[in-house]
């Protein structure tokens, strides 16, 4: 797929959030995980213009927006997704995303639900449940935080370590182009902005929530995803009423990169038949 120009946008406030954005039609925003950015959806962005207005953000602290004084609340993140809902005018939108985005995304259906058209959450998790061990990522949180941060607590730079590790949660027969797009976001990262993020979102949990999801739910995950299996989409799938699992083959966590044409004939067809749902 060839990438095509997109606007990049604004949105003020404290901190300033920069979107890349395409197309015209109901909004859709398109919200990346933890080590990326908006660079992450470039494949999406023209796939999805012909009919949407579709909006890939940098988070707090990531690519383009603005760092941040103090301490990250997890929550923080959805706060900074209703001014971008504002900045469009949407009543509503459609809320895809990947990972730590999909996080973001469940825990914004918490927080604001009257303003969820759909939801579309992948490669990603709630939280861990002690009833069930489906649920949670394959890392234990002290795992995850300690493998994320200690190289840049000692010293580490940001495209040096995306250079070495670029890729390393894809599928082993993961393109160079899709390796290369990870590596350009990842060596993007704020350092500071990242840690605060890795700190907030370890132990962040929205389980109980999702029972209370009640919008159009589509689950997309990696055949081969190493750090969020299809069986928490599986888990997710049982406590979501009416959702669908959708598992893109031969991808894994990062199945938007991998599988472009695949991640996007199966989302882009939900949305379609939702479309109306946003305003």
């Amino acid at each position: 797929m060839t990438d095509t120009t997109w606007d990049t946008i604004f949105v003020d406030g404290s901190p300033r959030i920069a979107l890349d954005v395409m197309g015209e039609g109901p909004l859709v925003v398109f919200l990346h995980g933890i080590g990326g950015n908006k660079l992450n959806w470039h494949q999406q962005l023209p796939a999805f213009a012909g009919e949407f207005t579709a909006a890939a953000w940098d988070a707090r602290g990531y690519g383009q927006s603005e760092d941040y004084d103090g301490d990250l609340d997890f929550s923080d993140f959805s706060h900074d997704l209703a001014r971008v809902l504002d900045h469009f005018g949407a009543a509503k939108a459609h809320l895809c995303g990947l990972s730590m985005g999909g996080r973001v995304a469940q825990d914004f259906y918490a927080l604001y639900p009257e303003r969820v058209a759909t939801l579309v959450l992948c490669d990603t998790f709630a939280g861990d449940d002690s009833g069930d061990t489906r649920s949670g990522r394959s890392q234990t949180i002290e795992e995850f935080v300690e493998s994320r941060i200690r190289p840049f607590l000692d010293g580490a730079d940001p495209a040096e370590l995306a250079r070495q590790r670029g890729g390393r949660l894809m599928a082993p027969d993961a393109s160079a182009d899709a390796r290369q797009r990870a590596i350009d976001a990842a060596s993007q990262l704020h350092v500071d902005s990242y840690i605060k993020t890795v700190r907030a979102s370890a132990a962040f949990s929205r389980v109980e929530n999702l029972k209370n999801i009640d919008v159009p739910t589509l689950l997309v995950f990696g055949e081969v995803d190493p750090l969020t299996p299809p069986h928490v989409g599986e888990y997710m799938r049982e406590r979501i009423k009416g959702s669908v699992l959708e598992i893109i083959e031969k991808a894994g966590h990062m199945t938007n990169l991998e599988k472009p044409d695949a991640f996007n004939d199966v989302v882009l067809p939900f949305l379609r038949t939702h479309r109306g749902l946003a305003g």
